[in-house]
Formats: structure tokens, C-alpha cells, sequence
């Protein structure tokens, strides 16, 4: 029976979507008018009684269609197994599909096409060779969608938690454009890339974080702990000596924060609701992403990887003789940025209005005067061969941010470490030193 997806309209005005089993398209829009829902949209996603794998198999029946039948045996049965041996199959079938797998996948999807193989035989090489059950099921998907006739990317959005946003969406480029196996080279590209920034990043912050947080911990014990026993100490000798104005100071927030914890802890999670909630409006989401390509140190190479991404779109769109107006149109989802979205639907109007598309880039005060530039000079001569310029410029300007960023974050993450650990060898160590000294002993004893 044929396999449908579907989107309607309820009578309350709510969109649904859902995947069912019908035996004519007709039939089903039938079902759904029954049901008072008005459809928007059904796509015809598997026939002859195939239908698509759930994302996360869980089943053991299902897992041991894909089991390797050199370690468990044909003729054995989900009874005769060990609880060992269904616990691996569990664990296996519930496996998560990382970065790694993707690049992997991608990587081998990019060399079958470039030796001329067609999408379904490329697809049953690859899911032959995968051993991650979860991802394996999901490709197993992605091929019964293609053999109904489907783009990729149309089922890989319904594994937007697996595949990222950007991901999809070069694929769905290189699709739509005839250019999937150049899509595919960049999307290895984009990947790997993201992979570098993400461990660099990592490398810089994540010791510092752990130092920072290590500090702040000794700082608040000491305070809490070891600062009450120094003051003891000194009246009981009935010395003059007195702790550190900074270190009363801090002692006296910190009484008073756990006295009233609640009313801190109540202003905090009342300042995290209110950004989340504004976040979620419409205005609130364009200051937010705008936020995100002005903020410093990462502003710019934010902007400037959806940027590039949004030319190698348009480059692959053009190559294939896309006229300028559908090349941005398809290229559009290269980002999820309202405010990148915003300035690509005002090139689009501009284009069929008579306008230059480069002048919304040019005015959002976002794009170098360096790139609307040379798209100007695209424009006036041949705007593919120029974008190909563009892309090699901007790959070149990409890495110096980069450099610049693994530069600059260990110099303010340090900057950050060293106040707080001033602050607590002020407040702290201070107080602690003194006591080894014993200078307090002086005034003791009239000395």
C-alpha cells in the first residue's frame, strides 16, 4: 500500500503533518475533509508495500534484519540468544550517530558519484558497508525515498536532529541545481571545517573553563570555610588584627546570597525567561541572529561562513545555467539567519523591481566593501567566473579570522583566569598567609 505525507489545516487554523498508510492519494484527501483538516500538501513517499524505517530502531525483530549473520548464526532466533548478545544488538540499535559517521558517509557518497554512480546504487554500496544500526536505518530511508522518485533532502528533513540545517540544504542545492557531486565536495568541506573551528575552540576553552571554575570553587570554600576559622582565631586571641576590607566585603555578599538565595536565583531565572521568550518572537529572533553577525570576536566569521556558503550556492547554480533571480531563490536556505534570509528576499524583490540584488548586502553594512565590489565588477562582466574569485577571496579572509580568533581567545580567556585568581588571592590567601606569618601574635601580646 503506498506511503503518503501529508500537510493540512485543522479547523482551528493549526498545521499538522503526519505520515500514513493509504491506498489512493484521492482516498486520503478524502480521510483528512472527513476529519474536518484541509491538505496543504501530499507527497507520495514509498509503494509496493515498502514503507519507511522509523528514525531510532529499537525493535529487536527489526535489528535482526541487519545483523551480521556470521556472529549470531542463520538459524538462530531473538530466544536463543545471550541476554549479552541482545544487549550489544540494544546498544547498537540505539547508537548515536555522530559527526564522524556523517563526514564518513559523505565522503564516500562524494567518491561513488564522481565515479558516475546514480544516487540508488551509490546509497546501496554505502548502507552494505555502515555499521552504525541508527544510521543505517536512517540511509535505508533516505534510499527508499529516492526509489519513489524523491529528492535526498526531502527525507533527510525529517532527520533535521541527525543531518545539520546547512547540511541538508547543500544537498538539496546540488539536487536542484544538477551539481549534487560538486555539492557533496563542499558539504565534506563544511564539515571537516566546522570540525577544526569546533575542536580549536574547544582546545582554548575548555581547559580555562575548567581552571576558571576550579578557582571559583576555592574561592567561594575558602570564603565560606576557611575565612570563619581565621576570624575565630583572631578573637580568640583578642588580637587587633583584622581581615583584608576585601575579603569582609566578599564574606558579607556571600552571607547575604545564601540567606536570601531565593530572591537571586528567582531575578536570574526570571532574566533567562524573558530572553527566551523574546528570542522566540519574530523581532526578537532578527535581533538576536543580527546579534550573532555583529558580536565580537565571532561576528565576523559567523557572517562571513554563511556568506560563502550563500556564493558557493549561487556559483554551483549558475555553472549550471540558473538564471541570477533563481540561483539566489534556491540558494536562499543555504542559512537559517533571519537576517541573512531578509537581505536575500530583499535582492530577490530588488531584481524584479529593476534594482541591483548587491545593494541590500552593500546597505546591511555586514558584507566588506571589498565583496559587493567585486560582485559589482561580476555583474558588469561574468559574474561566474568572478564568483569563483569571490569564494577563493573569501576562503583566504575566512582563515585569517580564524587564525585571529585562535590568537585573540587564549589572550581574553587568560586575561578573565588571572582577575579571578587575583580576586582570590586577595580575598583568600591574603587572610591565609597572614595566619602563617603570625604577625596577628604581635598585637596579642602588646608586642
Amino acid at each position: 500500500m503506498p506511503v503518503y505525507v501529508y500537510r493540512a489545516v485543522t479547523n482551528r487554523g493549526l498545521i499538522v503533518k503526519n505520515r500514513v498508510e493509504e491506498s489512493s492519494r484521492q482516498t486520503l484527501i478524502k480521510r483528512l475533509k472527513s476529519n474536518g483538516m484541509s491538505p496543504i500538501e501530499i507527497v507520495q513517499v514509498a509503494y509496493n508495500g515498502r514503507t519507511k524505517k522509523k528514525k531510532n530502531v529499537t525493535n529487536i525483530q527489526e535489528i535482526m534484519r541487519n545483523v551480521n549473520t556470521t556472529q549470531v548464526g542463520r538459524n538462530r532466533n531473538i530466544s536463543q540468544m545471550s541476554a549479552m548478545e541482545k544487549l550489544n544488538l540494544y546498544l547498537a540499535s540505539t547508537e548515536k550517530v555522530t559527526v564522524r559517521d556523517i563526514v564518513i558517509f559523505t565522503q564516500n557518497f562524494y567518491l561513488l558519484k564522481k565515479a558516475n554512480f546514480n544516487n540508488i546504487h551509490a546509497l546501496n554500496t554505502i548502507i552494505q558497508s555502515t555499521e552504525n544500526l541508527t544510521l543505517k536505518g536512517i540511509l535505508e530511508d533516505i534510499l527508499a525515498g529516492v526509489e519513489a522518485g524523491e529528492y535526498m533532502y526531502t527525507t533527510m528533513e525529517y532527520y533535521s536532529d541527525i543531518f545539520p540545517f546547512i547540511y541538508i540544504n547543500m544537498i538539496k542545492v546540488g539536487e536542484l541545481s544538477g551539481a549534487l557531486t560538486n555539492s557533496l565536495g563542499q558539504a565534506v568541506k563544511y564539515l571537516d571545517d566546522s570540525e577544526k573551528i569546533n575542536k580549536k575552540v574547544k582546545g582554548i576553552l575548555i581547559p580555562n573553563i575548567v581552571q576558571f571554575v576550579v578557582i571559583l570553587v576555592l574561592l567561594v570554600a575558602g570564603t565560606l570555610f576557611a575565612i570563619p576559622q581565621i576570624q575565630n582565631l583572631f578573637d580568640e586571641i583578642g588580637t587587633e588584627a583584622t581581615l583584608p576590607p576585601i575579603t569582609i566585603w566578599f564574606q558579607g555578599v556571600l552571607n547575604t546570597i545564601m540567606t536570601f538565595w531565593y530572591i537571586p536565583a528567582f531575578i536570574l531565572v526570571g532574566i533567562v525567561t524573558l530572553i527566551f521568550l523574546y528570542i522566540n518572537t519574530p523581532k526578537g529572533k532578527y535581533n538576536f541572529h543580527y546579534f550573532k553577525y555583529t558580536m565580537p570576536i565571532f561576528g565576523k566569521l559567523i557572517f562571513s561562513l554563511d556568506f560563502s556558503r550563500l556564493m558557493k550556492a549561487m556559483y554551483l547554480n549558475l555553472e549550471n545555467g540558473m538564471r541570477i533571480q533563481d540561483a539566489l531563490e534556491v540558494s536562499k536556505n543555504i542559512t537559517n539567519n533571519y537576517v541573512m534570509l531578509s537581505i536575500i528576499e530583499t535582492a530577490i524583490n530588488n531584481m524584479l523591481t529593476g534594482y541591483s540584488w548587491i545593494e541590500p548586502f552593500e546597505k546591511s553594512g555586514l558584507a566588506s566593501p571589498m565583496i559587493t565590489e567585486m560582485l559589482k565588477i561580476g555583474m558588469q562582466t561574468d559574474l561566474t567566473e568572478m564568483l569563483g574569485k569571490l569564494l577563493e577571496y573569501m576562503d583566504m579572509d575566512i582563515n585569517n579570522t580564524i587564525e585571529h580568533i585562535t590568537k585573540v581567545m587564549p589572550e581574553l580567556v587568560y586575561s578573565i583566569v588571572g582577575v579571578v585568581l587575583i580576586f582570590f588571592v586577595c580575598v583568600v590567601l591574603v587572610p591565609v598567609i597572614q595566619v602563617y606569618m603570625g604577625s596577628f601574635l604581635f598585637s596579642a601580646y602588646d608586642v
